[in-house]
């Protein structure tokens, strides 16, 4: 799982759906591996927008690495330069976890990474109604 995933999921779990409190996802136990990727200025620029910088720079650090300005820089006001655009492109793109866990700050509830997968099925009595 790369943290391009990581950026987008939050809990769901009964009760904690609605809370403001569910994301990001605490990273926990993590194996890493890493694996090369093409280099894509254009796909890192137009992604920019929708990422939540405040949880890609924790969970970056929660990997070690911190490359990344713990303020979102106004991309709106100028292009990010090479050397961030080539730091996101690594934390993003190349980090992959591969087993370990993710856990709501809200609730808890843990789900599993196995295998590159992130588990994000709930159990029945877990789900929303």
């Amino acid at each position: 799982m790369r943290l391009l995933t990581h950026n987008l999921l939050a809990c769901h779990a009964k009760g904690c759906g609605a809370s403001s409190n569910n994301f990001p996802l605490h990273l926990r136990n993590v194996q890493l591996e890493l694996i090369d990727a093409e280099y894509n200025d254009v796909f890192l620029k137009g992604f920019l927008p929708k990422l939540h910088w405040p949880a890609l720079v924790f969970a970056a650090q929660q990997l070690g690495q911190t490359a990344l300005p713990e303020q979102e820089p106004d991309f709106t006001q100028q292009e990010p330069s090479d050397e961030l655009l080539h730091a996101l492109h690594h934390i993003l793109l190349e980090l992959h976890i591969t087993e370990g866990e993710m856990v709501c700050p809200n609730c808890e509830h843990v789900y599993t990474i196995r295998s590159g997968i992130p588990n994000m099925l709930l159990a029945e009595h877990e789900i929303p109604k």
